[in-house]
């Protein structure tokens, strides 16, 4: 007798058995829709998942694939992969937002994880300002500089050229670690403790400076530097 009994795809598993139920790639598989005459929608989810491998180790290897990566995949044209490069900006748009309903400048846990998605996956150094009011609120922030190999190049000037303008009354620095290791360098310990001595002598306090890793984070303050 023939079984005609056929495995569930992806989408009737999802509807059977919730997303919990879905692997990774059957997960990417929804997204993707189809697949080729060669391959199923699960078997070039697998591909992108090699991708990710190659760039990161895990999913989060996915911020780092490109659309030409996913696009030299034998069936993912340009708008699957820009389909999936709006997912991984999604993710991190629902990290941050998750994050916002507990941000208190007065806490670095609290601002650390609020930036940790827009930081940690930057493959060059980013090194960010905030300005602050009296009441802790910020006024607005900056990007100071992208790509330096580390903090020496910024300069004090620099930093309070802004914050005076906006009559900023507290300053908090933010930089990224792109090698995941959130431990600060000589010279990044240098430079905050100059921006710190010019603060002092405009009036405007240095609150803060966190270094963003991957997954995790070093406090100037925390450590009783500044």
């Amino acid at each position: 007798m023939k079984n005609n009994y056929k495995e569930p795809g992806p989408y009737e598993k999802f509807l059977h058995h919730g997303p919990a139920s879905l692997t990774k790639a059957e997960l990417l598989a929804i997204i993707l829709r189809t697949g080729t005459k060669k391959q199923t929608a699960v078997e070039l989810g697998e591909q992108i998942l090699r991708l990710c491998a190659d760039a990161d180790g895990g999913l989060n290897g996915l911020h780092h694939v490109t659309l030409e990566e996913l696009m030299g995949i034998n069936g993912i044209g340009q708008i699957k992969a820009v389909k999936i490069r709006c997912l991984t900006e999604f993710a991190l748009r629902m990290a941050k937002e998750s994050a916002a309903s507990r941000l208190s400048f007065e806490s670095p846990q609290s601002v650390a994880d609020y930036y940790m998605e827009s930081l940690r996956h930057i493959e060059r150094e980013t090194v960010m300002l905030l300005m602050l009011d009296n009441r802790l609120h910020l006024i607005a922030e900056r990007v100071l500089s992208i790509g330096t190999v580390n903090c020496s190049l910024l300069s004090p000037r620099e930093v309070f050229i802004d914050a005076v303008r906006v009559k900023a009354v507290y300053l908090m620095l933010l930089h990224n670690h792109p090698s995941g290791d959130c431990r600060p360098s000589v010279m990044d310990e240098k430079i905050t403790k100059r921006i710190a001595e010019a603060g002092k002598l405009l009036g405007i306090e240095l609150m803060d400076h966190i270094i963003i890793g991957d997954i995790n984070y070093y406090s100037f303050k925390e450590h009783g530097i500044i």
